[in-house]
């Protein structure tokens, strides 16, 4: 069954996104610059397996307008409580909505988390974030390409990294808006202290990668949340293997072996 069309509205604007499959209610929530299609890779594992799916454009990502709200997005859905997977910036959003709504969130995967309190928001790496919202603003996707350190990724990966950067951001209806995201996004925190974490009570799941493949999203950050969080159970690729972040159908049924442990 085709994937069913929705808008969202959020704030004054609106979200575009999409609902599919039957079952466990499970939301996916994308990284910045990435869109929807981008936590799953387009795998329909989850609603093969009994999940009702719903993926959106986030925050002026995607065929979305800027400003993005996950408690809209999870009611335009008719989603009372849900299983969180995100990505990166989608597993900060992920966290940060479960304590806030608590009892809107059965379960969550958090996909490759990149915030540390400890080590956020320095000169250097706001410098970095900035340098990429100029490259696009003024090149448009090959300007970002230009500002990415590519020489910091493995050699046997950076041809397929720099393939997915222009697809992700080939995908986007308002790359001004995703410009601002780059700003906006890396000075904000999902949470001050790390204590924060050890309120959260639903079954979590997190997903790291290798530094070498993906050195955007340290292992050690996936490592120190999966101990922050009560219960949580770590996952990360064998060595030398892709990362599961890349593997959709992988992914999908890490996710699903989570869902199936939540109380709904």
């Amino acid at each position: 069954m085709a994937p069913e069309p929705i808008s969202i509205p959020a704030g004054g604007t609106l979200l575009s996104g999409e609902l599919s499959g039957e079952g466990v209610p499970v939301a996916l929530l994308h990284g910045l610059t990435a869109t929807r299609r981008y936590v799953v890779m387009g795998s329909q594992s989850l609603q093969r397996s009994g999940h009702r799916v719903l993926a959106y454009d986030a925050r002026g990502h995607g065929e979305s307008e800027p400003a993005a709200d996950l408690g809209a997005a999870l009611d335009a859905a008719g989603f009372e409580r849900a299983v969180l997977a995100g990505a990166s910036m989608g597993a900060h959003t992920a966290v940060r909505y479960a304590l806030e709504e608590p009892d809107r969130v059965a379960g969550l995967a958090l996909i490759t988390p990149g915030f540390d309190p400890a080590e956020a928001r320095t000169p250097a790496e706001l410098a970095r974030w900035d340098a990429l919202a100029r490259g696009l603003r003024t090149g448009g996707v090959e300007g970002f390409v230009a500002a990415y350190d590519l020489d910091g990724v493995a050699p046997g990966t950076r041809g397929t990294v720099e393939t997915v950067l222009r697809q992700r951001l080939g995908a986007h209806r308002h790359l001004e808006a995703v410009a601002d995201a780059l700003e906006a996004v890396p000075r904000s925190a999902p949470f001050e202290e790390p204590a924060e974490l050890s309120a959260l009570r639903a079954p979590t799941l997190v997903v790291g990668s290798r530094d070498e493949p993906d050195p955007g999203h340290p292992l050690a950050v996936a490592e120190r949340w999966a101990g922050w969080i009560p219960g949580a159970r770590l996952v990360v690729e064998e060595e030398g293997r892709s990362p599961l972040a890349w593997q959709g159908g992988q992914l999908s049924k890490l996710i699903a072996a989570t869902a199936a442990d939540v109380r709904m």
